[in-house]
Protein backbone atom coordinates (compact mmCIF):
# COMPACT_ATOMS: atom_id res chain seq x y z
CA UNK A 1 0.00 0.00 0.00
CA UNK A 2 0.64 3.37 -0.50
CA UNK A 3 1.42 5.79 3.43
CA UNK A 4 2.73 9.22 4.00
CA UNK A 5 6.24 8.63 6.06
CA UNK A 6 7.43 10.91 8.02
CA UNK A 7 11.39 10.52 8.44
CA UNK A 8 12.42 13.88 9.68
CA UNK A 9 11.20 16.72 11.89
CA UNK A 10 10.39 19.93 9.60
CA UNK A 11 10.81 17.68 6.51
CA UNK A 12 7.85 16.79 3.77
CA UNK A 13 6.20 13.48 4.30
CA UNK A 14 7.15 11.35 2.02
CA UNK A 15 5.14 8.42 -0.48
CA UNK A 16 6.71 5.27 0.75
CA UNK A 17 5.16 1.49 -0.36
CA UNK A 18 4.10 0.05 3.36
CA UNK A 19 3.22 -3.47 3.87
CA UNK A 20 1.02 -4.90 6.92
CA UNK A 21 0.55 -8.14 7.85
CA UNK A 22 -2.42 -10.10 8.25
CA UNK A 23 -4.53 -9.31 11.61
CA UNK A 24 -3.48 -11.12 14.72
CA UNK A 25 -5.51 -12.04 17.74
CA UNK A 26 -8.57 -9.22 17.98
CA UNK A 27 -6.77 -6.62 15.32
CA UNK A 28 -8.61 -5.56 12.36
CA UNK A 29 -7.74 -4.41 8.98
CA UNK A 30 -9.56 -1.64 7.37
CA UNK A 31 -9.44 0.01 3.85
CA UNK A 32 -9.29 3.65 4.59
CA UNK A 33 -11.42 5.83 3.02
CA UNK A 34 -10.63 9.27 4.60
CA UNK A 35 -7.91 10.63 6.76
CA UNK A 36 -8.41 14.08 8.24
CA UNK A 37 -5.22 16.78 8.66
CA UNK A 38 -5.34 17.47 12.19
CA UNK A 39 -3.29 20.32 13.96
CA UNK A 40 -2.14 17.48 16.41
CA UNK A 41 0.05 15.45 13.46
CA UNK A 42 1.27 19.21 12.84
CA UNK A 43 2.78 19.14 16.07
CA UNK A 44 4.76 15.64 15.94
CA UNK A 45 5.71 17.23 12.30
CA UNK A 46 7.31 19.90 13.94
CA UNK A 47 8.96 18.33 16.72
CA UNK A 48 7.04 19.90 19.22
CA UNK A 49 6.38 16.88 20.76
CA UNK A 50 8.57 13.39 20.60
CA UNK A 51 7.56 10.44 18.71
CA UNK A 52 10.00 7.60 17.23
CA UNK A 53 10.82 7.77 13.42
CA UNK A 54 10.24 7.31 10.74
CA UNK A 55 6.53 7.25 11.45
CA UNK A 56 3.13 6.84 9.20
CA UNK A 57 1.54 9.69 10.99
CA UNK A 58 -2.73 10.57 10.72
CA UNK A 59 -5.20 9.42 13.57
CA UNK A 60 -8.57 11.04 12.41
CA UNK A 61 -10.38 8.43 9.84
CA UNK A 62 -13.12 6.50 8.66
CA UNK A 63 -12.74 3.07 6.37
CA UNK A 64 -14.20 -0.19 5.49
CA UNK A 65 -13.47 -3.00 7.42
CA UNK A 66 -11.03 -5.75 4.74
CA UNK A 67 -10.33 -8.91 7.25
CA UNK A 68 -10.57 -9.81 11.11
CA UNK A 69 -8.44 -11.56 12.98
CA UNK A 70 -9.37 -14.24 15.66
CA UNK A 71 -11.55 -13.61 18.62
CA UNK A 72 -12.74 -10.67 17.06
CA UNK A 73 -16.70 -10.20 17.63
CA UNK A 74 -17.60 -6.40 17.39
CA UNK A 75 -17.18 -5.99 13.75
CA UNK A 76 -17.01 -8.10 10.45
CA UNK A 77 -16.31 -7.41 6.98
CA UNK A 78 -17.44 -4.87 5.00
CA UNK A 79 -18.51 -2.56 8.31
CA UNK A 80 -18.44 1.19 8.18
CA UNK A 81 -16.38 2.51 10.88
CA UNK A 82 -14.47 5.40 12.76
CA UNK A 83 -11.11 5.34 14.33
CA UNK A 84 -9.91 6.55 17.77
CA UNK A 85 -6.81 6.93 19.23
CA UNK A 86 -8.39 6.38 22.36
CA UNK A 87 -8.07 2.57 22.54
CA UNK A 88 -8.90 0.62 25.70
CA UNK A 89 -8.17 -2.50 27.25
CA UNK A 90 -11.51 -2.88 29.16
CA UNK A 91 -10.12 -4.26 32.29
CA UNK A 92 -7.77 -1.24 33.89
CA UNK A 93 -8.49 0.60 36.61
CA UNK A 94 -9.68 3.58 34.73
CA UNK A 95 -11.47 1.67 31.87
CA UNK A 96 -13.63 -0.34 35.01
CA UNK A 97 -14.46 3.12 36.47
CA UNK A 98 -15.76 4.43 33.29
CA UNK A 99 -12.64 6.59 32.12
CA UNK A 100 -11.67 4.35 28.65
CA UNK A 101 -9.82 7.91 27.49
CA UNK A 102 -7.27 7.28 30.38
CA UNK A 103 -6.34 3.49 29.59
CA UNK A 104 -3.37 2.00 30.73
CA UNK A 105 -2.75 -0.83 29.59
CA UNK A 106 0.14 -1.22 27.16
CA UNK A 107 -0.70 -4.54 25.91
CA UNK A 108 -3.73 -3.10 24.07
CA UNK A 109 -2.43 0.75 23.38
CA UNK A 110 1.44 0.47 21.96
CA UNK A 111 3.97 2.38 23.52
CA UNK A 112 5.42 4.75 20.89
CA UNK A 113 8.28 2.70 19.81
CA UNK A 114 6.52 -0.81 20.29
CA UNK A 115 4.07 -1.17 17.37
CA UNK A 116 5.55 -4.14 14.71
CA UNK A 117 1.92 -3.65 12.70
CA UNK A 118 3.81 -1.73 9.42
CA UNK A 119 6.98 -3.21 7.51
CA UNK A 120 8.79 -1.89 4.71
CA UNK A 121 11.92 -3.53 2.66
CA UNK A 122 14.05 -1.15 4.31
CA UNK A 123 16.42 -2.51 7.31
CA UNK A 124 15.35 0.38 9.54
CA UNK A 125 11.96 0.02 12.09
CA UNK A 126 8.51 1.71 11.09
CA UNK A 127 6.72 3.01 13.50
CA UNK A 128 2.91 3.65 14.12
CA UNK A 129 1.47 6.49 15.37
CA UNK A 130 -1.47 6.40 18.11
CA UNK A 131 -1.92 3.04 17.19
CA UNK A 132 -4.02 4.07 13.99
CA UNK A 133 -1.32 5.85 11.23
CA UNK A 134 -4.27 7.08 9.32
CA UNK A 135 -2.11 8.05 6.34
CA UNK A 136 -2.09 5.00 4.75
CA UNK A 137 -4.07 2.75 2.29
CA UNK A 138 -4.78 0.61 4.83
CA UNK A 139 -5.04 0.59 8.97
CA UNK A 140 -3.82 -2.56 10.90
CA UNK A 141 -5.47 -1.76 14.34
CA UNK A 142 -7.03 -3.44 18.17
CA UNK A 143 -10.59 -3.79 17.70
CA UNK A 144 -10.97 -1.65 20.40
CA UNK A 145 -9.70 1.23 18.20
CA UNK A 146 -12.79 1.22 16.11
CA UNK A 147 -16.43 2.29 16.21
CA UNK A 148 -19.51 0.71 14.17
CA UNK A 149 -21.60 3.21 11.79
CA UNK A 150 -23.99 2.99 10.03
CA UNK A 151 -23.65 2.82 6.43
CA UNK A 152 -25.81 5.98 5.02
CA UNK A 153 -23.66 8.49 7.45
CA UNK A 154 -20.34 10.03 4.51
CA UNK A 155 -17.81 8.47 5.64
CA UNK A 156 -15.46 11.71 4.64
CA UNK A 157 -17.73 13.27 7.48
CA UNK A 158 -17.87 10.58 9.58
CA UNK A 159 -13.95 10.84 9.48
CA UNK A 160 -14.13 14.30 10.84
CA UNK A 161 -15.91 12.79 14.07
CA UNK A 162 -13.02 10.13 14.85
CA UNK A 163 -10.81 13.30 16.42
CA UNK A 164 -11.91 17.16 15.84
CA UNK A 165 -14.78 16.38 16.46
CA UNK A 166 -15.23 14.20 19.38
CA UNK A 167 -12.32 16.36 20.90
CA UNK A 168 -14.13 19.48 20.51
CA UNK A 169 -17.83 18.23 21.27
CA UNK A 170 -16.67 16.03 24.29
CA UNK A 171 -14.66 19.09 26.07
CA UNK A 172 -17.35 20.53 26.31
CA UNK A 173 -20.48 17.91 26.75
CA UNK A 174 -18.04 14.95 29.07
CA UNK A 175 -14.97 16.83 30.58
CA UNK A 176 -16.99 20.32 31.68
CA UNK A 177 -20.45 19.42 31.71
CA UNK A 178 -21.61 22.27 30.20
CA UNK A 179 -25.32 22.82 31.68
CA UNK A 180 -28.64 24.60 29.86
CA UNK A 181 -28.37 28.61 29.95
CA UNK A 182 -24.46 28.49 31.40
CA UNK A 183 -22.35 31.13 28.99
CA UNK A 184 -18.77 29.90 27.11
CA UNK A 185 -15.98 30.92 25.66
CA UNK A 186 -13.96 29.42 22.93
CA UNK A 187 -10.76 30.33 22.06
CA UNK A 188 -10.00 29.40 18.44
CA UNK A 189 -12.23 28.84 15.83
CA UNK A 190 -10.82 25.40 13.99
CA UNK A 191 -11.73 22.36 13.71
CA UNK A 192 -11.81 21.25 17.20
CA UNK A 193 -13.06 24.82 18.25
CA UNK A 194 -15.79 24.87 15.73
CA UNK A 195 -17.12 21.25 17.55
CA UNK A 196 -17.10 22.67 20.82
CA UNK A 197 -19.72 25.75 19.42
CA UNK A 198 -21.37 23.45 18.13
CA UNK A 199 -21.50 20.75 20.83
CA UNK A 200 -22.32 23.86 23.24
CA UNK A 201 -24.95 24.71 21.07
CA UNK A 202 -26.24 21.08 21.52
CA UNK A 203 -25.66 21.38 25.35
CA UNK A 204 -28.47 24.21 25.29
CA UNK A 205 -25.23 27.19 26.88
CA UNK A 206 -27.07 30.40 26.80
CA UNK A 207 -24.24 32.13 25.40
CA UNK A 208 -21.38 31.15 23.17
CA UNK A 209 -18.28 32.97 22.34
CA UNK A 210 -16.01 32.21 19.51
CA UNK A 211 -12.72 33.84 19.84
CA UNK A 212 -10.45 34.11 16.85
CA UNK A 213 -8.79 36.85 14.40
CA UNK A 214 -10.02 35.15 11.04
CA UNK A 215 -13.69 36.56 10.16
CA UNK A 216 -14.25 34.00 8.13
CA UNK A 217 -14.18 31.40 10.80
CA UNK A 218 -16.14 33.58 13.31
CA UNK A 219 -18.75 33.59 10.38
CA UNK A 220 -19.25 29.97 9.95
CA UNK A 221 -18.99 30.28 14.01
CA UNK A 222 -22.07 31.83 14.16
CA UNK A 223 -24.24 29.39 11.88
CA UNK A 224 -22.52 26.91 14.17
CA UNK A 225 -23.92 28.43 17.53
CA UNK A 226 -22.03 31.23 18.59
CA UNK A 227 -24.03 34.28 19.84
CA UNK A 228 -21.09 36.73 20.08
CA UNK A 229 -17.85 37.01 18.52
CA UNK A 230 -14.71 38.41 19.43
CA UNK A 231 -11.73 39.26 17.41
CA UNK A 232 -8.20 39.58 19.87
CA UNK A 233 -6.70 42.32 17.21
CA UNK A 234 -9.15 44.61 18.58
CA UNK A 235 -8.30 44.98 21.77
CA UNK A 236 -7.62 43.21 25.04
CA UNK A 237 -9.76 39.51 24.75
CA UNK A 238 -10.23 39.28 28.50
CA UNK A 239 -11.67 42.50 28.38
CA UNK A 240 -14.11 42.12 25.69
CA UNK A 241 -15.38 38.69 27.21
CA UNK A 242 -15.62 40.42 31.01
CA UNK A 243 -17.39 43.08 28.90
CA UNK A 244 -19.95 41.04 27.20
CA UNK A 245 -20.79 39.00 29.90
CA UNK A 246 -20.76 41.49 33.04
CA UNK A 247 -17.72 40.17 34.72
CA UNK A 248 -16.72 36.84 32.88
CA UNK A 249 -18.17 33.17 32.16
CA UNK A 250 -19.14 30.03 33.39
CA UNK A 251 -16.62 28.15 30.87
CA UNK A 252 -13.76 28.63 29.22
CA UNK A 253 -12.10 26.27 26.54
CA UNK A 254 -8.69 26.90 25.22
CA UNK A 255 -8.12 24.57 21.70
CA UNK A 256 -5.04 27.02 20.22
CA UNK A 257 -2.23 24.85 22.78
CA UNK A 258 -0.49 28.12 22.99
CA UNK A 259 0.87 29.52 26.53
CA UNK A 260 -1.07 33.08 26.58
CA UNK A 261 -4.46 31.55 25.30
CA UNK A 262 -4.23 29.03 28.05
CA UNK A 263 -3.79 31.70 30.72
CA UNK A 264 -6.25 33.89 28.86
CA UNK A 265 -9.08 31.41 29.30
CA UNK A 266 -8.32 30.94 33.39
CA UNK A 267 -8.11 34.72 33.51
CA UNK A 268 -11.26 35.39 31.36
CA UNK A 269 -13.49 32.98 34.27
CA UNK A 270 -16.25 34.56 36.59
CA UNK A 271 -16.02 33.41 40.02
CA UNK A 272 -16.69 29.50 40.48
CA UNK A 273 -15.79 29.14 36.15
CA UNK A 274 -13.90 26.14 34.67
CA UNK A 275 -11.27 26.84 32.16
CA UNK A 276 -10.62 23.58 30.04
CA UNK A 277 -7.46 23.15 28.44
CA UNK A 278 -8.05 21.47 24.91
CA UNK A 279 -4.62 22.49 22.97
CA UNK A 280 -1.72 20.67 22.66
CA UNK A 281 0.33 23.24 24.88
CA UNK A 282 4.32 22.53 23.01
CA UNK A 283 5.94 19.87 25.18
CA UNK A 284 7.63 21.08 28.03
CA UNK A 285 5.96 24.46 28.01
CA UNK A 286 4.25 25.99 31.51
CA UNK A 287 1.55 27.96 31.73
CA UNK A 288 1.38 31.09 34.91
CA UNK A 289 -1.72 31.84 36.78
CA UNK A 290 -2.53 34.44 39.42
CA UNK A 291 -2.97 32.84 42.87
CA UNK A 292 -5.61 35.04 43.98
CA UNK A 293 -7.80 34.09 41.16
CA UNK A 294 -8.21 30.21 42.88
CA UNK A 295 -9.49 31.99 45.57
CA UNK A 296 -13.08 32.29 43.96
CA UNK A 297 -13.26 29.15 43.10
CA UNK A 298 -11.97 29.16 39.86
CA UNK A 299 -10.52 26.11 38.46
CA UNK A 300 -8.90 24.66 35.23
CA UNK A 301 -8.59 21.60 33.74
CA UNK A 302 -7.21 19.27 30.72
CA UNK A 303 -9.48 17.17 28.53
CA UNK A 304 -8.00 14.26 26.79
CA UNK A 305 -9.67 13.83 23.51
CA UNK A 306 -13.40 14.72 25.08
CA UNK A 307 -12.90 12.64 28.02
CA UNK A 308 -14.76 10.20 25.74
CA UNK A 309 -16.53 6.88 25.69
CA UNK A 310 -16.33 6.69 21.73
CA UNK A 311 -18.07 3.88 20.94
CA UNK A 312 -21.28 5.79 22.09
CA UNK A 313 -20.22 9.35 21.83
CA UNK A 314 -19.31 8.80 17.98
CA UNK A 315 -22.68 7.26 17.02
CA UNK A 316 -24.61 9.73 18.55
CA UNK A 317 -22.70 12.52 17.15
CA UNK A 318 -23.94 10.55 13.73
CA UNK A 319 -27.14 10.50 15.08
CA UNK A 320 -26.87 14.60 15.58
CA UNK A 321 -25.38 14.99 11.95
CA UNK A 322 -28.38 12.67 10.52
CA UNK A 323 -30.85 15.30 12.37
CA UNK A 324 -29.31 18.25 11.25
CA UNK A 325 -27.72 19.66 14.77
CA UNK A 326 -24.33 18.38 13.78
CA UNK A 327 -23.15 21.21 10.61
CA UNK A 328 -19.89 18.91 9.48
CA UNK A 329 -20.44 19.66 6.16
CA UNK A 330 -19.49 23.31 6.48
CA UNK A 331 -16.37 22.17 7.99
CA UNK A 332 -14.41 20.60 4.87
CA UNK A 333 -12.40 23.09 2.84
CA UNK A 334 -10.26 20.37 0.43
CA UNK A 335 -10.43 17.71 -0.70
CA UNK A 336 -6.96 16.02 -1.33
CA UNK A 337 -5.62 13.20 -2.42
CA UNK A 338 -2.37 11.41 -0.91
CA UNK A 339 -0.06 13.06 -3.11
CA UNK A 340 -1.13 16.33 -1.85
CA UNK A 341 -0.65 16.06 1.62
CA UNK A 342 2.20 17.95 2.19
CA UNK A 343 0.15 20.83 0.45
CA UNK A 344 -2.53 20.47 2.82
CA UNK A 345 -0.35 21.05 5.77
CA UNK A 346 0.81 24.17 4.26
CA UNK A 347 -2.44 25.86 3.91
CA UNK A 348 -3.14 24.43 7.49
CA UNK A 349 -0.34 25.80 9.29
CA UNK A 350 -0.63 29.35 7.02
CA UNK A 351 -4.40 29.09 8.45
CA UNK A 352 -6.11 28.86 4.94
CA UNK A 353 -8.45 25.78 6.19
CA UNK A 354 -10.66 24.51 8.76
CA UNK A 355 -10.35 20.58 7.61
CA UNK A 356 -8.87 19.47 4.54
CA UNK A 357 -8.97 15.44 4.08
CA UNK A 358 -7.63 13.06 1.69
CA UNK A 359 -10.15 10.61 0.24
CA UNK A 360 -8.00 7.69 -0.45
CA UNK A 361 -11.16 6.71 -3.76
CA UNK A 362 -9.91 9.35 -5.51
Amino acid sequence: MKAAVLHEVNKPLVIEDVSVPNPGPREVLIRTRVAGLCHSDLHFMEGLYPHPLPAVLGHESAGVVEMVGSDVTYVKPGDHVVTCLSVFCGTCDNCTTGRTVLCTDTTVKMLPGQSNRLSWARDEKLHQFLNLSSFAEQMLVHENAIVKIRKDMPLELAALIGCGVITGYGAVVNTAKVQAGETVAVIGCGGVGMAAINGAAIAGAGRIIAIDTNPVKLQLATKLGATDIVDPSRGDVVQQVRELTGGGVHHSFEVLGRKETAEQSFAMLAAGGTATIVGMIPFGQKIELHGFDFLRERRIQGSSMGSNHFRVDMPRLVEFYMRGKLHLEDWISAKLKLSEINEGFANMKAGKTLRSVIMFDS
